[in-house]
């Protein structure tokens, strides 16, 4: 079997490899707790109209305990699906798989057979074991489909790894990307120094998803010593909660930054732009409670939208944290630019129907 980029079709290979915005899709449910399904996909159609490059389903905004509720396949197989029917344009469709290996596997299996390109791996479930178990996990993983690496910080069930480790998983072949969210300045640039010493930086695509840095992430370049010299990398792309929410927004930044990134000089209000998006992710994301409330503050804003009914989670004890909403209504009301609620608001009604993408015109 093919790996890494060669087993992708070249217009989504192309955008992965270029960097893209690729909001982390939450889940619909109902009063019950059920699977919405009219809401769900309704979610999907709002990402790719917003401009996304894709999403990624069964991830930590998409509640991992959808796998346990029997859901995990479902909602792949519902944002695949509602992506094929909405849009002709290439969509970079990633699936989380998480679970030790057999688990891990069939997930992955589960995901390539829906049509997804890549799996966002989740090796959470490896706390406590060497970090050569855990590469040889990421190793037959990478057997079924392209890998996107995940430091995922230890707030939301992560855990740190090594630059060796790093390096070492920067040259397996099945992978194409990291996503870095150790939410650390220090072990980010450990994930950057790795991927430059294993040789891969024209391979591996580096993704931000530390939602309390995502601008300054993008628009820094990283200029790093290797055996062969000094290497400038950057982060090419969003792979983020906070994206999945005010996402037109988010894909207008992303265009700007993308632009003055390939200057020598950067606009000082794109400067000021990346503590406006961090004031706004530590209202959504619960920063003040250990993120306790990312999830729900998440479904919270997509609710204001109209885009959700309620900010119901499968676990009744994930709910919004105290003072939560105060501190979302207080941002709303500090940075009224930073959402996206007229482009939701006049476009809310084809996302919600029946009707195809041709049938009603797409709101600017």
């Amino acid at each position: 079997m093919t790996s890494g980029y060669d087993a992708l079709a070249p217009r989504v290979g192309a955008l992965i490899r270029a960097g893209t915005v690729l909001p982390a899709h939450p889940l619909a449910l109902d009063e019950n707790r059920r699977l919405d399904p009219v809401r769900q996909r309704a979610l999907t159609r709002y990402y790719l109209d917003a401009g996304a490059g894709g999403f990624a389903v069964g991830v930590h905004t998409t509640q991992f305990a959808i796998r346990g509720a029997g859901l995990y396949e479902p909602v792949l197989r519902l944002a695949a699906e509602t992506a094929a029917e909405w849009t002709d344009r290439p969509v970079a469709l990633v699936a989380g798989v998480t679970g030790r290996t057999a688990q891990a596997v069939a997930e992955a299996r589960i995901a390539r057979s829906l049509g997804y390109h890549a799996a966002l791996l989740n090796v959470a479930a490896f706390r406590g074991a060497s970090e050569s178990e855990i590469l040889a996990h990421c190793e037959r993983v990478g057997r079924e489909m392209p890998l996107i690496g995940f430091s995922l910080l230890p707030e939301c069930g992560g855990f740190h790894l090594s630059h060796a480790f790093w390096r070492a998983f920067a040259a397996l072949e099945s992978v194409i990307a990291i996503k870095m969210a150790p939410f650390d300045r220090y072990r980010t640039l450990d994930i950057v120094r790795a991927v430059a010493d294993a040789g891969a930086a024209d391979r591996v695509t580096l993704y931000t998803g530390n939602d309390d840095h995502i601008l300054l992430d993008l628009l820094a370049p990283y200029t790093v010593s290797t055996a062969d010299g000094e290497r400038t990398l950057r982060i090419r792309g969003g792979l983020l909660g906070h994206w999945s929410v005010w996402t037109k927004r988010a894909v207008e930044l992303f265009e700007e930054v993308r632009a003055a990134a390939t200057g020598d000089s950067v606009p000082t209000r794109l400067l000021a732009q990346d503590s406006v998006v961090t004031d706004c992710n530590g209202a959504v994301y619960d920063a003040h409670h250990a993120f306790r409330g990312c999830i729900p503050g998440c479904l919270e804003v997509l609710r204001r939208q109209g885009l959700l009914r309620g900010t119901w989670c499968l676990d009744p004890a994930e709910a919004l944290s105290p003072g939560q909403l105060a501190e979302i209504d207080r941002v709303y009301a500090d940075h009224p630019g930073a959402n996206d609620d007229a482009f939701v608001a006049a476009n809310l009604h084809r996302w919600l129907g029946d009707h195809g993408p041709a049938a009603v015109p797409l709101a600017a």
